[in-house]
């Protein structure tokens, strides 16, 4: 199986680099380069591309519009110099994401993850019976000031919007983070974790106990929303 690429940048040494990488792997059959991203989603709709190596900065149309655009007609390795960006490009099911400059191992990996999402892709009508069922995520990635940070689900204890942060608190400390609290909602499993509160999020198996509408979560005590009570007392009933 061949993977039919598309490398899509504004700089002409860049794609250079990528279009010399994509002929040293065999499994990969570069169709064009192209500098100008709405053209590059013209070829996507029209030439039947399975991957595109897409730059994030470029004018006119930036990566992450470009990958709305495009949709699941295609998967997307995104290649660029920012690194501020690789939680927004998980959050779009990029298949990697590659800080320049590139090395060829890094880039040929990147690929292989590519081949191996194409040759698992289950047909319809023949779907794993466990592909609905698929274990929780055990971390997720959140964007600070400087960095973006893994935290491990299990280390949360409970999560709280602060004006224009919100504070993850863990066992190991507090991180703040710039994401919005229904963003980082969205990232945690509802099995685990529960909103209780207009600012407050809580670890369920991290709750020591509960008094009308306090939860204790070690010394820490959190008000239960009037909005969100009924909701919590019959999650906590049923376990």
């Amino acid at each position: 199986m061949k993977l039919r690429c598309l490398v899509v940048d504004d700089k002409p040494l860049a794609i250079d680099v990528l279009a010399d990488y994509t002929g040293k792997v065999p499994f990969l059959e570069l169709v064009a380069t192209i500098t100008n991203p709405i053209e590059g989603l013209n070829i996507v709709r029209e030439q039947n591309i399975d991957l595109v190596f897409l730059d994030i900065q470029m004018p006119e149309l930036n990566g992450m519009q470009f990958i709305k655009i495009a949709g699941k007609q295609c998967k997307i390795v995104l290649t660029t110099a920012y690194a501020d960006y690789a939680l927004d490009g998980y959050e779009h099911d990029v298949v990697d994401y590659l800080l320049k400059p590139i090395a060829f191992e890094r880039f040929y990996r990147a690929a292989e993850k590519a081949l191996n999402l194409s040759l698992h892709k289950p047909t319809p009508g023949n779907e794993s019976p466990f592909a609905h069922h698929q274990p929780p995520p055990e971390y997720l990635f959140v964007k600070t000031e400087h960095r973006i940070q893994k935290i491990n689900l299990a280390d949360i204890l409970y999560v709280e919007a602060l004006q224009n942060y919100v504070s993850l608190n863990t066992t190991g400390g507090r991180v703040m983070s710039l994401q919005p609290l229904k963003k980082i909602e969205e990232q945690l499993p509802g099995a685990e974790f529960v909103r209780v509160h207009k600012s407050y999020i809580v670890s369920l198996r991290h709750i020591s106990s509960v008094e009308r509408s306090r939860i204790f979560i070690g010394d820490t005590i959190i008000p239960v929303g009037d909005s969100y009570r009924e909701g919590f007392y019959k999650l906590i009933d049923k376990g």
